[in-house]
């Protein structure tokens, strides 16, 4: 993907900062201002997305914003497993999305944590993200979440959203699977397989945790969390349930197809084994006669004899048009 992501150079732990106006819009803040910050009209919402793991950021939760220290530890931590809860009149969650860095496979999923209060909202993730940069956008046209609540749903959102490409991308490769020749690329097709199912269970390990995250924040959110806010979560959570549906289905297809490429290269592999028996029962007769002329002892009839030769060629002829009649009766051929 080309769309810009957070990956942007501070001397601060703040990668950027919006004070949402409450009407759909936001005006930047700088970490100076922000640490100071108090609204200055009713609806105003601060927005602060921070790297996580530059120094401070955890003694800053502490300190600045009152968080409790296993909170805290929580949200600047590598425990990156999907889960919500409230702690008081505050929302605190751990979100995952598809890693579309440059090099990132799609299992290997990049995850934001989020702490709010209504008032104030702390985005903080270790890795650059495309869907902060997104909704920032939004805010900076004028057409962006109106309050504290309606940022975190399309965070939310835009992170299951971004799933469906991945999901196309997969059942794409196994419409591809489907219509290759299995006879010419049939270890290379087992591998693109294997890497699909991989990716399902990346996804399924993820994202299923995810789904029980949101329907946490659906039941348990604070009051400022409004009701349309947990309408479009539970719209979010049904996609969600949708995308977990494809996946197992995208995992299923391609568990059938790698049945059937093994079944086909097994079933390959035994004619082969087959017909080498069949040949090797053909001919072991025959050897059997030639290894018996060909012994070096006296008394071996035609020694002496101009057309004996041919009389052998003859005899072997015949001993194995004998065995393809014996052969094909017995059904074996």
């Amino acid at each position: 993907m080309s769309e810009a992501t957070d990956d942007v150079m501070t001397d601060s732990a703040l990668l950027f900062g919006r004070v949402l106006d409450g009407q759909g819009g936001a005006r930047p803040i700088e970490w100076e201002e922000a640490m100071a910050w108090q609204p200055a009209a009713p609806g105003e919402v601060l927005w602060l997305h921070i790297c996580r793991n530059r120094p401070g950021v955890q003694q800053w939760l502490q300190n600045q914003l009152g968080v409790p220290e296993p909170t805290a530890e929580l949200l600047t931590s590598d425990q990156t497993r999907p889960r919500a809860f409230r702690e008081g009149e505050t929302l605190v969650g751990t979100l995952r999305g598809i890693n579309f860095n440059p090099g990132a496979q799609p299992e290997d999923m990049i995850s934001m944590q989020l702490w709010c209060d209504g008032r104030r909202l702390i985005t903080l993730r270790r890795h650059p993200l495309q869907t902060p940069r997104e909704v920032m956008a939004q805010l900076d046209r004028g057409v962006g979440p109106p309050d504290a609540g309606a940022t975190i749903t399309l965070l939310a959102e835009l992170m299951i959203a971004r799933m469906s490409q991945s999901i196309v991308d997969m059942n794409y490769v196994l419409d591809e699977l489907e219509d290759d020749d299995p006879e010419e690329h049939a270890e290379a097709m087992l591998s693109r397989i294997s890497t699909i199912r991989r990716n399902c269970l990346g996804l399924k390990r993820h994202m299923a945790p995810q789904h029980e995250a949101l329907e946490q924040i659906s039941r348990e959110a604070p009051y400022w969390f409004e009701e349309h806010d947990r309408r479009e979560i539970a719209e979010s959570i049904a996609r969600l349930r949708r995308y977990l549906d494809d996946i197992d289905i995208s995992k299923e297809s391609a568990l059938v197809l790698q049945d059937e490429l093994r079944a086909r290269s097994l079933a390959s592999s035994e004619h082969a084994t087959y017909m080498l028996t069949i040949v090797a029962g053909i001919f072991l007769p025959l050897g059997f006669l030639t290894g018996l002329l060909g012994i070096n002892v006296g008394g071996m009839p035609g020694m002496d004899d101009p057309d004996a030769f041919w009389a052998v060629v003859a005899l072997c002829l015949f001993l194995f048009v004998a065995l393809i009649v014996v052969f094909r009766r017995l059904r074996w051929l």
